[in-house]
């Protein structure tokens, strides 16, 4: 009855628009997200040339903040399940972002590495969050839209802010890199905390605009259905056994090795292997993030459009992502050139590919069980965050000589890997039913 009177009162008034609102929100938090995960990349030529750290060492620095991002996905993931977004966002981004601040005033290799992995454990619920947001805010017509454009924030933030924190470090050195992109976090933790509501509590956001959600898929009432649900093993062993999961698990790890590059060791890539000075390979490293982001906004749209013209949600879904991985192989072109506009095209196309393939989280939010929304997702970025573990150290073995092109090869390779994911495992894409 209860349904039936939403339904009735929705039907005579226009919706609201609220939802997007919040896209809105989750945009600007993924921008700061990014900045806490890729400032070290900024500070590290001067910063481990100040400290005399060594190729080898800078890897095991940039892995660090992989090592507790993966390791505390799946605690990550149950929590999302039962703490409430507005709470759970604000004391991650509070306590995420005074670690950042903290790395500022690091003095050695030690004080880097144990304070990127507590940086790395504190981001560990914030992309599960993300999901369960969307998933209870937009209907599935367009989710895809919703996570690309809260997505592309990871790269506009870079594209349009990296020549800034490079500047920033060379006015004031590399530790105000840390204590301003810091600082940034601790203010927004407090504007997500007095803003941010869920559906049916949110200001504005009126019966239709909730029922439009309800009838296309959002899962409107969510905490509710999972606020006293408990852990068990049965839960984990449900998301470990889906082959279908497996293919975007293992897609998500090569998707993010590509990712994982460009927030690590692109800008020394530059600077030490390409000869390029600081200040002009900061702006030539804003290129590649523009490019993806362009390719993440068209992947959003592009998906949903497919959808309102009668594509299967599968179709829709996975061409974006498969196309998009087979373009970052192009990557490989950059160990062929010499010039520097050439390398950064390729690098470019490489990375408008990774753009255009990371709309994954859809996928996430259509497969997953129901109940099991933030746990699948914990699984999903635990193995797909392995790369922020692996790609950082492989490439600093790889490029502990002379050369960078190993490096470039093991990047090209893994994507190639992740679109044959996607094509063999994944299959029909449709909720799994408990």
């Amino acid at each position: 009855m209860q349904a039936h009177t939403l339904s009735a009162q929705a039907s005579l008034v226009t919706p609201s628009r609220k939802r997007f609102f919040i896209m809105v929100l989750l945009f600007i938090t993924v921008v700061i997200n990014y900045l806490d995960r890729s400032n070290l990349s900024i500070a590290a030529p001067a910063l481990t040339t100040d400290l005399g750290i060594d190729p080898i060492h800078v890897g095991l620095i940039f892995s660090a903040f992989g090592w507790t991002y993966a390791a505390m996905q799946i605690p990550g993931g149950w929590l999302v399940d039962r703490v409430p977004p507005r709470i759970l966002y604000s004391v991650a981004l509070l306590l995420w972002s005074a670690a950042t601040v903290m790395l500022g005033f690091a003095a050695s290799f030690i004080a880097l590495f144990v304070l990127r992995m507590a940086v790395g454990a504190l981001e560990a619920p914030a992309y599960p969050i993300n999901s369960r947001v969307v998933t209870t805010w937009f209907p599935e017509r367009e989710r895809a839209t919703a996570i690309g454009f809260y997505t592309s924030g990871q790269f506009v933030g870079l594209a349009f802010l990296t020549p800034v924190l490079a500047w920033l470090q060379h006015a004031f050195g590399w530790h105000m890199v840390f204590v301003a992109t810091g600082a940034v976090g601790i203010l927004w933790a407090v504007i997500w905390y007095a803003v941010y509501r869920e559906p049916r509590d949110f200001k504005g956001a009126n019966a239709a605009e909730i029922e439009l959600i309800r009838e296309g898929g959002g899962l409107v009432d969510i905490q509710a259905d999972t606020a006293k649900a408990k852990f068990s093993w049965s839960d984990l062993g449900i998301v470990l056994t889906q082959r279908k999961l497996w293919g975007i698990y293992l897609g998500q790890f090569c998707l993010n090795s590509t990712l994982w590059f460009f927030l690590t060791w692109f800008p020394t890539y530059l600077v030490k292997y390409r000869g390029m000075d600081f200040i002009k390979s900061g702006l030539l490293a804003s290129l590649p993030f523009l490019a993806a982001f362009i390719g993440v906004l068209c992947s959003g749209f592009f998906s949903d459009w497919l959808i309102r013209r009668g594509a299967t949600v599968g179709f829709a879904r996975k061409l974006p992502i498969i196309g998009g991985l087979l373009i970052s192989t192009s990557i490989i072109g950059a160990n062929f050139v010499e010039s520097t506009p050439l390398v950064i095209a390729f690098l470019a196309l490489a990375f408008f590919g990774n753009g255009l393939a990371s709309i994954t989280w859809s996928l996430v939010s259509t497969l997953a069980p129901a109940r099991l929304l933030g746990l699948t997702g914990g699984v999903f970025n635990l193995i797909g965050n392995l790369a922020a573990i692996a790609t950082p150290i492989v490439i600093g073995f790889l490029a502990s000589g002379d050369s960078f092109a190993p490096a470039i090869t093991y990047i090209a390779v893994l994507a190639l890997m992740g679109a044959l994911s996607y094509i063999l495992l994944v299959g029909k894409v449709e909720r799994i039913e408990l």
